[in-house]
């Protein structure tokens, strides 16, 4: 496990960056992918259609991009985490603490919501009483499932323990190693 002042063991070009929901994932990826001068590929854009739906398509689409020489994106959804993972050379992991990412979630979601942002083909959250009545709200999702991210990271290092990982603990340390061995690896 690399902390965020330790440097990369190469220069990754298949990058996962993990985390609970409202972490920061898609934010790291994009400045992961801009550093390094690979794209980035929103894996909530390929699963979410209409309507918040699943796209049929979806598995699919994660296997076409993964497939590629370069690529960062989000490890998420169960039936996408193993092939991602396995396809990857690093994984940042956004091990942030509970308080952190639900401040930024909520703020997320009331921002997206006042605005009516469009998200991802044409859907925008859904009502703020929603918070209340959808087990599966995103904030509440992000509260609940919190705790998981460690399992999973446990599990995958026993599954792939060659795979280098990135442990980030704070909004610091993110920053620290933007500046550090992600700058390094991208010259």
């Amino acid at each position: 496990m690399l902390g965020p002042e330790d440097p990369l063991p190469e220069q990754p070009r298949r990058v996962v960056v993990a985390g609970t929901s409202g972490s920061g994932k898609t934010t790291l990826a994009r400045r992961v992918g801009e550093a390094l001068g690979i794209p980035h590929v929103d894996i909530d854009g390929l699963f979410h259609g209409p309507g918040w739906t699943r796209r049929e398509s979806f598995l699919a689409d994660v296997e076409a991009f993964s497939e590629g020489a370069a690529w960062v994106t989000e490890w998420q959804y169960r039936d996408a985490r193993d092939l991602l993972a396995d396809r990857a050379d690093l994984m940042v992991w956004l091990d942030l603490p509970r308080r952190t990412v639900m401040r930024q979630v909520v703020r997320r979601t009331l921002r997206r919501r006042l605005s009516r942002e469009v998200l991802w083909n044409g859907n925008v959250e859904p009502p703020l009483r929603t918070i209340f009545t959808d087990r599966e709200h995103i904030v509440r999702w992000a509260w609940s499932t919190h705790h998981k991210s460690p399992r999973r990271i446990a599990a995958l290092r026993e599954r792939r323990p060659g795979l280098p990982i990135v442990r980030l603990r704070s909004r610091a340390a993110v920053s620290r190693w933007c500046a550090g061995p992600l700058r390094a690896a991208s010259q």
